[in-house]
């Protein structure tokens, strides 16, 4: 993560998780992240397109709408939201953080650099699934609405590592003076 933002949302989302693969939404207090509250959103997991069910003031501003209601993967070049919904499936489907870098360009055709940030949230039963993150502008001051946001880099962050039950050992005599151990993980992975 290159953004100042970025790293501090990601810091504060993988302190409330507490080891879990992602946190409880009721755990994330937007009083702590008072700061960020503009760059943030929410997305529906549950309905095509992820549509926005939040969208911060600056992240409005940067898109030049409000995007309440509108979907993400709408916002990305049309060859592009395929992509887009792809890697939205994953952050939701396997309860992982992702970082990606998107190109875009203003009114005049200048193009920006930004940095997406998709963290889940815990999946609770008969509760709507959701996606939270934020999209910050790397380097200077961007002016006036950004469009054709391309996805251009992604990849995991935080990722806990994957805990194996302890190995079961059997050993085996085959010949005489040659042992074998036979590994076995309990489970079937």
């Amino acid at each position: 993560m290159k953004h100042p933002s970025s790293q501090a949302f990601f810091a504060y989302w993988d302190k409330q998780r507490d080891g879990a693969p992602a946190p409880d939404r009721s755990a994330i207090e937007p009083d702590a992240l008072r700061s960020l509250l503009g760059d943030m959103f929410v997305v529906s997991c549950d309905a095509p397109g992820y549509p926005f069910r939040f969208a911060g003031t600056r992240l409005n501003a940067l898109l030049g709408r409000d995007l309440k209601g509108e979907k993400l993967t709408n916002q990305f070049m049309l060859e592009q939201r395929r992509s887009i919904e792809q890697v939205l499936d994953i952050v939701s489907g396997d309860t992982v953080a992702v970082v990606a870098g998107i190109l875009a360009t203003t009114t005049n055709a200048t193009p920006v650099t930004l940095e997406l940030l998709l963290l889940p949230f815990a999946q609770r039963p008969h509760t709507p699934l959701s996606t939270t993150g934020l999209l910050t502008p790397l380097g200077s001051r961007v002016i006036g609405p950004l469009m054709s946001l391309r996805l251009t880099s992604w990849r995991t962050v935080g990722q806990q590592p994957r805990r194996f039950p302890p190995r079961k050992l059997r050993k085996f005599q085959v010949i005489r003076g040659l042992t074998v151990y036979e590994g076995s993980r309990g489970d079937s992975a």
